[in-house]
């Protein structure tokens, strides 16, 4: 999976990893797909980050092609190739339209035919692209989605950076991944 960690067996996992695994695989996830295998050489980081990442795709409170497409902005950004090779059929198969997805791995803004698409886009580029958003945008998505759920989307976008940041500087790729949607 990468060649900058340590090989990790579950055979040989601590107590601990192996919570941290036995979690995650009886979760929603059922799989260690994504930067788990890199997280759990540090379980003690390993089990908050799975578990607000369980929390971040499954319960902020937005539809899943929001969050989803969210994560593919996220993806895209940071050009994290595993990141976007497990979630753009997520991405697609939760309504996300594919020329949307296209334009965002090719760092353009689509012609969203749906407005909440459109304000989750312009939100987490304000925020990629500024490190703010604009009091016009933030107003806008608390009009939309309300307080506690702009605050979930704030998490989303942050942990799926962890996430993007992980997969690249151990260079991980995806199980199974057989191609890479950005350049190197």
């Amino acid at each position: 999976m990468t060649e900058r960690l340590p090989p990790f067996q579950i055979a040989d996992a601590t107590p601990e990893q192996k919570a941290v695994l036995d979690e995650i695989l009886s979760g929603p996830r059922g799989n260690l797909n994504g930067p788990f295998l890199g997280w759990i050489h540090s379980p003690e980081l390993a089990q908050p980050a799975q578990r607000l990442g369980a929390f971040c795709r499954y319960s902020t409170g937005l539809p899943l092609r929001l969050s989803e497409l969210a994560i593919l902005i996220t993806a895209a950004r940071w050009q994290a190739q595993a990141e976007w090779f497990i979630h753009y059929p997520i991405a697609l198969q939760a309504g996300v339209r594919e020329a949307d997805a296209e334009s965002i791995r090719r760092g353009l803004r689509p012609e969203f035919a749906d407005p909440d698409d459109a304000l989750i886009h312009d939100f987490a580029s304000e925020l990629y692209d500024t490190k703010r958003v604009s009091d016009a945008t933030y107003a806008k998505a608390v009009e939309r989605f309300g307080h506690r759920v702009v605050i979930n989307l704030v998490g989303l976008l942050g942990y799926y950076a962890l996430v993007a940041m992980t997969l690249n500087v151990f260079d991980m790729r995806a199980l199974d991944q057989d191609s890479l949607p950005f350049g190197e």
